[in-house]
């Protein structure tokens, strides 16, 4: 119950467990395509280019930012947490000049920041925001955010790495223009792929580079003769990694986008609702807070990493710490997809109450998952 890998249904382990072909084989040749045609749905976008790039979350950030940036280019990076920190480094490295807009830890970035950014750079690129923070627990609203980026002519970037299959990403609806994730939160399956998608705007801009891309394993321009209709070798794919990705995504596409994404909501709120009952509130900005990981206030004088350590110790339930500012000061508590569920809502309301109480710190549990309904 931390913030990621979440936990993998028996479906996807059987999958993961079946005999290897190789990576240009009919039978995974077709497989590649059921991947791509299930991405699309998830990330609820018609581009051609969706397909999943051999690396975790972060490769897929890197994806992004090599394809789209060249040397002397002006970027405009959110930074609310560690991935935006990341994600301005990464541009960084790929020579460009980047303008970060900054928020508070826990809090999101405006609009209103990055319009005054944007009137501070004469030829924009590309804006790029995390959409759901995984350090804390906050939610970034990206509509009005996508059209001040068009209208001063760049490209909008969103990582969606914590958000993809539990809260909505509307791709297309939001006219996000290169988008990325990662299998392991709330698509319930093991890291090592990116599911990723250009629109063809971005594609264009990927296309019409001035300078080779510098990162070769990352080339879309190249990845897009193995992923499309010629089936060119470009490196040896993860075969195991996409058996998982595509049970997993059948699994999403089973239980339905909007379906999965109400379970996120209502957990979230029978865990919100209980923890309110202990008196713990919800760390992050009221309004944009995350269904699929809560931060969760420290209370004071706790010692928040002991009470960690025995979560797993006694009860086979993990967390994850603050980070940053944040760290000693929140619990980071995931409910992502496979993980997303009424009885871990339970034994964790449970658990920690017993153990606040164990440490002097008198918390009604019962109360607790009364408040939470369960």
């Amino acid at each position: 119950m931390g913030p990621g890998p979440s936990n993998v249904g028996p479906s996807v382990l059987e999958a993961m467990s079946r005999p290897l072909v190789g990576h240009l084989d009919p039978a995974f040749v077709k497989m590649m395509e059921q991947i791509k045609a299930m991405l699309r749905h998830v990330f609820l976008t018609k581009n051609e280019m969706t397909f999943p790039v051999s690396g975790t979350g972060s490769a897929g950030m890197e994806f992004c930012c090599v394809n789209l940036v060249e040397p002397g280019d002006e970027v405009i990076v959110g930074v609310n947490g560690v991935f935006g920190a990341r994600m301005r480094e990464v541009a960084e490295r790929c020579g460009a000049q980047v303008r970060t807009v900054q928020a508070e830890w826990g809090r999101v970035i405006e609009a209103s920041q990055v319009e005054d950014a944007l009137k501070k750079v004469s030829r924009p690129k590309l804006v790029a925001l995390v959409h759901a923070k995984t350090s804390t627990g906050a939610l970034t609203p990206v509509e009005e955010i996508t059209k001040l980026a068009h209208e001063a002519g760049a490209l909008l970037v969103l990582d969606t790495v914590t958000s993809l299959g539990g809260c909505p990403v509307r791709t297309d609806e939001w006219q996000v223009d290169a988008v990325y994730s990662g299998t392991q939160k709330c698509l319930s399956c093991p890291p090592g792929l990116a599911p990723a998608s250009f629109s063809p705007r971005a594609r264009e801009v990927a296309t019409k580079r001035k300078h080779k891309v510098q990162s070769w394993y990352l080339d879309v321009n190249l990845l897009a003769s193995y992923w499309g209709q010629e089936r060119a070798y470009h490196h040896t794919a993860p075969i195991t990694m996409n058996y998982a990705l595509h049970e997993a995504l059948r699994l999403v596409l089973n239980e339905g986008l909007e379906n999965r994404w109400r379970r996120h909501e209502q957990n979230h709120l029978a865990l919100k609702a209980g923890l309110k009952a202990m008196g713990l509130p919800i760390a992050s900005q009221e309004g944009h807070q995350l269904w699929q990981l809560n931060a969760v206030t420290v209370p004071e004088g706790v010692d928040e990493a002991a009470v960690r350590k025995r979560l797993l110790s006694d009860f086979n339930i993990e967390i994850g710490a603050g980070l940053g500012p944040l760290k000693g000061k929140i619990w980071r508590v995931g409910l992502m997809g496979e993980t997303s569920s009424q009885a871990n809502v339970k034994a964790f309301l449970s658990a920690l109450g017993q153990i606040l109480n164990d440490s002097g710190r008198k918390t009604d549990a019962e109360a607790a998952l009364a408040a939470a309904a369960l």
